[in-house]
């Protein structure tokens, strides 16, 4: 269990800056398989490969379960990885300027990562955001927060607990 800090709470993003974030998100996905099915034809109108024309045209004739499933491990492998690798800032929380964080204000895990991640995989989740916390954040003890309010609140911190203090020049 975390200690918890109020400071991370009262930096905590707003809804809509969240399902910015989400737009944002499931855009950059909806783009790469966009991207994905130009390239494949690009391919084979220039130098013949089918492969993965074949590919996609298999992947069209799956039935809506294993759509569904394709897609939420694909999202799952994007939100886990981008966020993992860039310490907690997905392509729509760099453009929102916000960032995930523990609830007591350190890095997240890969653990962390992968809880909150795999949590997105409950029905509904994309929603719960809405609430108090999404149940991603709950559940892995995590928050997203505004980056430029949640500094420049530990710096004011910071700098009213070295009040007084001599500086040694």
């Amino acid at each position: 269990m975390r200690k918890y800090l109020v400071i991370v709470d009262r930096n905590r993003s707003q809804k809509w800056t969240r399902f910015a974030n989400f737009i944002i998100d499931r855009l950059v996905i909806t783009i790469a398989f966009l991207a994905l099915g130009f390239i494949s034809s690009l391919l084979y109108q220039l130098a013949n490969i089918d492969f993965f024309v074949n590919i996609i045209y298999k992947m069209s004739q799956v039935n809506r379960f294993v759509d569904i499933l394709i897609t939420s491990v694909i999202y799952f492998m994007y939100s886990f990885l981008i966020e993992y690798f860039t310490k907690g800032r997905s392509i729509g929380k760099y453009i929102t300027g916000s960032k995930v964080i523990c609830i007591d204000g350190t890095e997240p895990t890969f653990n962390d990562y992968l809880i909150r991640n795999i949590s997105r995989i409950v029905p509904f989740d994309a929603l719960s955001f809405l609430g108090e916390n999404g149940w991603h954040d709950k559940w892995s003890e995590t928050r997203v927060i505004n980056i430029k309010n949640y500094q420049a609140e530990i710096q004011a911190k910071s700098e009213i607990d070295h009040l007084g203090k001599k500086e040694i020049a």
